[in-house]
């Protein structure tokens, strides 16, 4: 049996820095990559988590838009965190970008993120 698959790609969110894709379009389903906090602009991440949190849904956000969806059909996310001690700063700004019903979610503490991130975030979305 195949699978159509279609890359999603956009310049408004960081290029993949390995063998992935920004995300793929399966069906009516969108997968996208983890996506750490950095500008696509200029290469950087913010210092402080609070920012990295807003630059990674800003980047998820640009992707799941780039496939022509929105946050609101977002259905699972999963949040990976450096330290689980920034859960609660993170979830503050992670309700900005989603609206009830909200999406199911897992959160979890990683040993080390790419490029040493604080923060990283991946979503699947029903289009």
């Amino acid at each position: 049996m195949s699978t159509n698959k279609e890359i999603i790609q956009t310049n408004d969110a960081p290029q993949a820095i390995g063998p992935y894709s920004q995300a793929v379009k399966v069906g009516g389903l969108l997968f996208t990559s983890g996506q750490l906090g950095i500008d696509p602009s200029t290469g950087l991440f913010p210092e402080t988590v609070e920012g990295q949190t807003k630059q990674s849904l800003n980047n998820v956000k640009a992707i799941v838009e780039a496939a022509g969806g929105s946050m609101n059909q977002v259905v699972k996310s999963t949040v990976f965190l450096k330290d689980m001690n920034d859960f609660q700063v993170v979830n503050e700004i992670y309700s900005g970008y989603f609206a009830e019903p909200y999406p199911a979610r897992s959160a979890v503490q990683v040993a080390r993120l790419p490029k040493d991130a604080l923060v990283e975030i991946e979503v699947i979305v029903q289009l």
